[in-house]
């Protein structure tokens, strides 16, 4: 499997290119990521789409109790049966382990893979960029990121050790383990999207052979 995000960023855009979609950038509240996804869908078909305002939430949808927090297994559960997963916006699969994980592959982003935990009241989310290595000057990128990572909203950066043992720049986002699912699933986009945009925003800082 890819490690860097630089492909699965060119596969994604080469996806939309493809289609002769174009992107634009907005910023909504978090509660109607279905309705511009559903938006963006209609679109896409050629169809105006209708507003209306966000249906009910389910049970899982809604802010679990102040006493019952999201585990991996139970977050997997609920990722399974999101419609995310119901529209193929999203694979999820349960990593078996000492400390399991969530692997959500992101099918509408060139199949970017995120990993996703839960760790006491804390649910992490992360993705591989790049190595390390592949990196012109690590002491000005490392200031770069430093200077710059607040334009990437709910997420940072960070470095991570790669499958293949080598170190990697990651990106990640944390949210309580109380959280609805919607905000989950934000996060998960939001996250996707970012690094989509690190990807072709930071691409010169890297060695031509990356």
């Amino acid at each position: 499997m890819p490690t860097k995000s630089s492909y699965y960023q060119s596969r994604y855009r080469a996806r939309l290119r493809e289609k002769g979609y174009v992107k634009r950038e907005i910023w909504i509240p978090p509660e109607y990521t279905k309705a511009l996804k559903d938006c963006e869908k209609a679109l896409r078909m050629g169809v105006s789409p209708i507003i209306s305002t966000p249906p009910p939430m389910t049970a899982a949808e809604s802010e679990m109790s102040n006493d019952e927090i999201w585990t991996t297994e139970t977050l997997h559960g609920a990722l399974a049966q999101s419609d995310a997963a119901a529209e193929d916006a999203i694979k999820v699969e349960l990593v078996a382990g000492i400390d399991p994980g969530i692997l959500i592959t992101m099918t509408e982003f060139g199949d970017l893979p995120l990993l996703m935990s839960v760790s006491g009241s804390q649910i992490l989310v992360e993705t591989l960029l790049w190595p390390v290595d592949e990196v012109v000057d690590t002491a000005a990128f490392n200031d770069l990121i430093l200077r710059t990572h607040m334009l990437l909203p709910l997420s940072t950066f960070g470095i991570g050790q790669g499958p293949d043992g080598k170190d990697y720049y990651e990106m990640f986002g944390s949210l309580s383990a109380s959280s609805k699912l919607t905000s989950v699933l934000f996060e998960i986009e939001t996250l996707a999207d970012n690094a989509m945009q690190t990807a072709e925003a930071y691409q010169t800082e890297l060695k031509v052979s990356a």
